[in-house]
């Protein structure tokens, strides 16, 4: 009798200790989505579940990339081949339910948020909204929407982006930027102060600090225009955005051509001018070289911030262009690289021509004007481009 109850105890004991392992296992993911880069689709879904994650963050949303975890490829292989379907991304768990593809205009959306409901069936595979996972960037002509086709009127002549091919557009975007009124003048007041000493060697080295600072802080602005667009994704509305922007820019820069001074301007404004000009005769009034160079840099910074809403309409407009093209991560830097080097190459040559003949000329108002005026037609330009619906 003794020995029957204390086995009733001991199958009771270990009964309880499994319920409670059951019960203490944690659940999986709610919504668990395999991604490549490259995919457009994908692009879209992680665009939605980060707006879903912030609608109901107690979701558990696990977003795993096949490119960039081996693991991650082989659990989406296990899973087609459990479903008899093919390896395609964005492929979704949705609490055990599958869905392939992602497309707003097809509603997956609305149907991953019946599926947390629990109010609908089991997706069907949508092959026509998805990529191939196991080869890269291969997705079907029916799925992959073609980047659209930008073009520059520019002295009566139509330059696109299919025309030229994206290095030769972003080098000319690049230079069209650089010719720029707010970095000119600076740069030209320098070499214009500095000329009377007859000392190339600091000239150079004050002046070519300068033009380094400008455009490491030139690249480094042109990147956060880049993350924030690659965070937002491709939505009309961010294109409406840039688009009004520009439109913004452009049509206050073609105020200047005609009233300079006047109203609103994107020029260096003239309260900070007296600062600026304090902070080059400090430079000039250094003991050394090196404390010369040291107030460059500093002086460099804060006319790049001043100079911020100068510059900020073909950075927005190029960015945004950029991540249309669909490009991998180190390619998208390099491009950034390639317009940067554009945009300093004019204030590289001024830098070259006002030290080696020593030249004291400033930027006249005219030839301000002018600029403006260039600036202005290009970025209206792109700006309605980018209103008009692809």
């Amino acid at each position: 009798m003794g020995r029957s109850i204390q086995g009733l105890l001991a199958l009771f004991l270990l009964l309880w200790v499994a319920g409670s392992a059951v019960a203490e296992t944690p659940q999986g993911p709610d919504i668990e989505v395999f991604v490549q880069q490259g995919c457009p689709h994908c692009t879209q879904a992680k665009a939605f579940l980060a707006q879903l994650a912030q609608r109901s963050p107690e979701l558990r949303i696990v977003i795993r990339d096949v490119s960039q975890q081996p693991a991650a490829m082989q659990r989406l292989q296990a899973i087609a081949q459990q479903h008899d379907g093919a390896v395609r991304v964005p492929t979704f768990l949705v609490r055990g339910q599958l869905v392939v593809g992602y497309s707003a205009e097809a509603a997956t959306d609305r149907l991953i948020l019946e599926l947390l409901a629990a109010s609908a069936p089991a997706a069907a595979a949508m092959d026509s909204l998805s990529c191939e996972a196991e080869q890269t960037n291969t997705c079907g002509d029916e799925a992959r929407e073609a980047p659209r086709d930008y073009s520059l009127q520019l002295f009566g002549h139509t330059l696109s982006l299919q025309q030229l091919g994206l290095p030769l557009f972003t080098l000319t975007l690049g230079l069209l930027d650089g010719f720029n009124p707010c970095s000119m003048w600076v740069l030209l007041l320098m070499l214009s102060l500095l000329a009377p000493l007859n000392d190339r060697k600091r000239m150079f080295a004050v002046a070519g600090t300068f033009v380094a600072v400008q455009g490491i802080a030139y690249f480094l602005f042109l990147a956060a225009w880049l993350n924030l667009f690659l965070l937002l994704g491709l939505s009309r509305i961010s294109e409406i955005v840039i688009a009004a922007l520009a439109l913004f820019a452009g049509a206050v820069n073609l105020k200047d051509f005609f009233a300079l001074g006047r109203g609103l301007s994107l020029s260096i404004p003239q309260s900070a001018k007296p600062g600026i000009y304090q902070r080059m005769r400090r430079i000039l009034q250094a003991k050394n070289l090196t404390a010369a160079i040291l107030a460059t840099i500093v002086l460099g910074v804060l006319v790049q911030l001043v100079e911020l809403m100068c510059t900020s309409g073909f950075p927005a407009l190029f960015t945004r262009i950029l991540t249309q093209q669909e490009l991998q991560g180190a390619s998208y830097y390099g491009y950034l690289l390639l317009y940067d080097f554009a945009y300093m190459l004019d204030d590289l040559l001024i830098l070259a021509v006002g030290v080696i003949t020593l030249s004291q000329r400033r930027l006249q108002e005219k030839e301000g004007r002018m600029l403006k005026l260039l600036s202005g037609l290009v970025m209206v330009g792109l700006g309605v481009y980018l209103l008009i619906p692809g």
